[in-house]
């Protein structure tokens, strides 16, 4: 006779389907997107859905009811048996389970953590749940890490390196410099120095954006007239007058946003037209609807080969450069970060000209004190 329950089974009450309960439907263990496996009490498997499987390479028909031992025959980096160095049947009664810690199997890494479910504290170990993940998503965290240890290094150095060199220069050899080749160092200096602050800004933004605590600080501002004081920055640092064309399409709506945040955002896009594009610079400003109601969309478009439809998908991510070397590489992926702080989207897309093409979207929302 099946001492187990109709639940445990994977059957319920007559009358109900499997994998349903007085409450409703509820989730099946091949609807998980990790790896789970479970064990009864005497160890044998009586659960492995599809992501075990899968990060496994394990079939369930040859894992369930097979012991655990067997069926999932882990090591530690020093090569032990795991499950005879935890023993989490014979071992301590009080323990609850088992951290996630990388492991391996059949000589691939596996991300395991254990779940210890017993007859009362301190009981005999009832069900022992096993949690798998693989260490793709974890490798790939690792590499970016270190992709932006190497640039920010890289990025460093340069300005740096220039900095302590002519100050070094001028604290020992000042009288022997013209007030004309003092100016012209300090000036370097300070430019390295604003570069230097500017990748400190880029990395506070970042952490921001990736731990989800990038504040927005709404007031209310004019997006024509920001358009046209940054165009009107491009043209007193050299650029010329000729190459931007704005274009305010109707009427727009009363548009709440982080003045400050608008202006990286508008400084980074129109940068990277100048820089990358080529031909004139098309700056429009238009209304547009969104889910909440109204917003107010600018697009920012330039005459140059544009972006190779192949690189579409990677524009927003971090390091993207493109073809061109040159810069951090995060602009536009803080650029991203900031407009859906928002609420916002943001596209890239080729241009009526041929060229690149941004468009972002802002929500009319609402001013900070009222949110």
């Amino acid at each position: 006779m099946d001492a187990r329950t109709p639940d445990e089974r994977g059957g319920g009450p007559p009358g109900r389907a499997a994998g349903e309960t007085a409450d409703g439907p509820v989730v099946a263990p091949d609807d998980l997107p990790d790896g789970l496996v479970v064990a009864d009490a005497d160890a044998t498997v009586v659960c492995f859905n599809a992501a075990a499987a899968k990060i496994t390479g394990i079939r369930a028909a040859d894992a369930l009811g097979r012991p655990l031992e067997e069926a999932l025959p882990l090591q530690d980096m020093e090569g032990r048996r795991w499950w005879r160095v935890t023993d989490p049947y014979g071992g301590l009664a009080i323990r609850r389970g088992q951290p996630e810690r990388n492991l391996l199997l059949g000589g691939r890494e596996v991300l395991v953590s254990a779940r210890y479910l017993r007859d009362g504290r301190g009981g005999p170990l009832r069900r022992l749940v096993v949690s798998l993940r693989g260490t793709e998503a974890r490798r790939r965290t690792e590499v970016s890490h270190a992709e932006l240890i190497a640039t920010v290094a890289h990025e460093l150095r340069s300005p740096l390196t220039s900095v302590k060199g002519f100050t070094a220069t001028l604290l020992r050899k000042w009288e022997r410099f013209t007030d004309d080749q003092k100016r012209l160092m300090l000036e370097t200096v300070d430019a390295d120095a604003h570069r230097v602050t500017r990748l400190i800004a880029e990395l506070l933004d970042i952490s921001r954006i990736d731990s989800g605590r990038l504040e927005v600080r709404r007031q209310r501002i004019d997006m024509v007239a920001a358009v046209r004081r940054h165009v009107q920055a491009q043209i007193t640092a050299g650029r010329s007058p000729g190459r931007f064309m704005i274009r305010v399409c109707g009427a727009l709506p009363d548009l709440w946003a982080d003045p400050d945040k608008v202006d990286q955002v508008l400084s980074n896009l129109l940068e990277n037209a100048v820089r990358h594009g080529e031909g004139t610079v098309t700056i429009e400003v238009t209304a547009a609807t969104v889910t909440s109601g109204e917003g107010t969309a600018v697009t920012v478009g330039d005459e140059g080969a544009g972006i190779p439809e192949e690189s579409m998908g990677r524009v927003f991510t971090r390091f993207w450069r493109g073809s061109k070397r040159g810069g951090t590489g995060l602009g536009l992926y803080i650029v991203k970060g900031i407009v859906e702080a928002h609420g916002g989207a943001i596209t890239v897309g080729r241009a009526p000209a041929g060229g690149a093409e941004f468009r972002f979207i802002l929500p009319a929302a609402t001013p900070a004190f009222m949110a």
